[in-house]
């Protein structure tokens, strides 16, 4: 049973106010509706449409991000019930860890740092390359061998971003917040250039037909195949129906974000009214957007003839329009920064938040005390995403993000109903209209979704998922505060670092940061 163990929604409150582990309250509802907006866009509005449209959905690939978009608004509305009736650091973690008990918690946390680093990576590698075509126009090139290109032994751009953004992180949540804005509106502005520029290059005969007919794929046997496929034995196909929601599985990765909001929940001044407006507000705003770009793109240019690396610019360039199609290239730049910093961002809040419970090492979550920020895991992370994405690969494995997020989705969605049922008392700011029908229809939406990629990122999802019990059965069910100290867990780490085995209800004597 004590794998079921649960912590209370008052501890995990109460917890936000221990000194050494207090974040600031700084953010308002515009901060994080900007948040979510300048995690959102990014990879997806800028690669994913050329990729789904070429090669799965064709035109409706605006329809697979409606089927994308609903999927998440689903999940938006759970995240927004529980953030705003438990305003902790740590998103699905911490409201798995309240609802469903500590070895869920683990899990869905485990599940987050896969999440979040993996994607941090993969979209610094992603600026990377928009930086070399950025250069290019201006007469510039990198040295192949530093470029991540064929051949290249270190992404000495895509390092380098990662460890400026880790610094401006640790200065503090508003500084974040402020950088975060300008480059957003850089972005949006470019968002809607594309939209408003592309109408007057519009074919119609480009969007016919609407669901091209469905054609056997190329491939995709054996673990390359859905598991939709191999549960049903189908052929491998292309387009028609089944293609858009395949699309839809494979551009769920330009919504990965929203969620990030809730991990800054404890930093924000009025989290029951401004978390939930920032989380569905975001959301809202980045479906619309997205719609319409993917609209605009496959009207200007035959989806068979769209670019996969960058279909925007490209389109530009096919209509003899250079000068937009650069300008596309500096939002895309622009867009991904934002993007690498705020998921940097999310994975320290859910680290420090695991770190607090004991489920990582205490001294994880010591805050800074001019800064405010978990300075010690935000550092880590920051070190460990730049060597990721200056040394490894990572097409293969950024597969995994979308699985791994789906799967937090269905687990914030369960946990929504049980903590209702659990804990009717609760005050919430925010709930979930027509529930238990909403969390279920999130539920199904997202295992639907699941169902869509292939037996490979499963089997590698799963991997993962192993190595994370044996880490918990290896060290964080031991050292849990649940375990070590009761209800209330032991007294916070000393200035050393050392952790009391008594039962401590207090908070510790003040003392400068080491």
């Amino acid at each position: 049973m004590s794998l079921l163990r649960r912590k209370s929604v008052e501890q995990s409150i109460r917890d936000t106010e221990q000194p050494e582990h207090q974040l600031r309250k700084v953010l308002s509802g515009l901060d994080l509706t900007v948040f979510g907006i300048g995690v959102i866009i990014g990879t997806g509005i800028f690669v994913l449409t050329g990729v789904a449209a070429n090669q799965t959905a064709g035109p409706a690939v605006a329809l697979s991000f409606v089927v994308a978009g609903i999927a998440c608004a689903l999940a938006a509305l759970c995240y927004a019930e529980f953030a705003s009736t438990v305003p902790v650091a740590g998103s699905a973690y911490t409201y798995s860890y309240a609802a469903l008990g500590e070895l869920v918690a683990w899990i869905i946390g485990w599940d987050l740092i896969l999440e979040f680093i993996l994607a941090g990576a993969t979209v610094a590698v992603g600026w990377s390359q928009y930086l070399a075509v950025l250069l290019e126009t201006l007469g510039v090139s990198l040295p192949a061998a530093i470029t991540g290109g064929d051949g290249s032994a270190f992404n000495l751009p895509a390092t380098l971003i990662v460890l400026i953004l880790t610094a401006v992180l640790v200065a503090g949540i508003k500084v974040s917040s402020r950088v975060n804005a300008v480059v957003v509106a850089i972005k949006v502005a470019v968002v809607l250039l594309v939209i408003i520029a592309g109408l007057f290059f519009l074919k119609r005969d480009n969007y016919t037909p609407f669901v091209p007919p469905a054609e056997p794929a190329a491939g995709g046997s054996g673990a390359e195949a859905t598991l939709m496929e191999a549960i049903f034995g189908q052929a491998p196909a292309n387009f028609g129906i089944s293609g858009i929601f395949a699309a839809a599985a494979l551009v769920f990765f330009a919504f990965i974000g929203f969620d990030i909001v809730a991990t800054a929940a404890e930093e924000t001044r009025v989290p029951q009214r401004d978390v939930p407006r920032g989380i569905l507000g975001s959301l809202a705003v980045c479906t619309a957007l997205y719609v319409a770009v993917s609209l605009v793109v496959v009207g200007m240019q035959n989806y068979a003839d769209l670019d996969t690396e960058a279909p925007l610019a490209a389109a530009f360039q096919a209509v003899d329009q250079p000068l937009f199609a650069n300008l596309i290239t500096v939002g895309a730049l622009a867009g991904l920064t934002t993007v690498v910093m705020i998921l940097m961002l999310g994975q320290s809040r859910v680290a420090f938040a695991m770190s607090r419970d004991g489920l990582l090492p205490r001294w994880l979550s010591r805050v800074h005390p001019r800064y405010g920020t978990p300075h010690r895991i935000t550092i880590i992370i920051g070190l460990l995403v730049a060597a990721l994405a200056g040394f490894i690969p990572l097409e293969e494995l950024a597969e995994l993000v979308n699985i791994g997020t789906l799967f937090a989705f269905v687990l914030v969605a369960a946990a929504v109903i049980l903590l209702r049922r659990r804990r009717p008392d609760l005050p919430r700011g925010f709930r979930v209209p027509w529930g238990p029908v909403i969390p279920v229809l999130a539920i199904v939406a997202c295992v639907v979704l699941m169902a869509f990629l292939t037996v490979e990122t499963w089997l590698r999802f799963l991997a993962w998922m192993a190595l994370g019990f044996v880490v918990y059965f290896l060290y964080s069910r031991r050292h849990s505060r649940l375990a070590t100290g009761g209800g209330e867990g032991p007294a916070m780490p000393g200035p050393e670092g050392d952790l009391d085995t008594g039962f401590g209800s207090a908070s510790p004597p003040p003392h400068r940061d080491s």
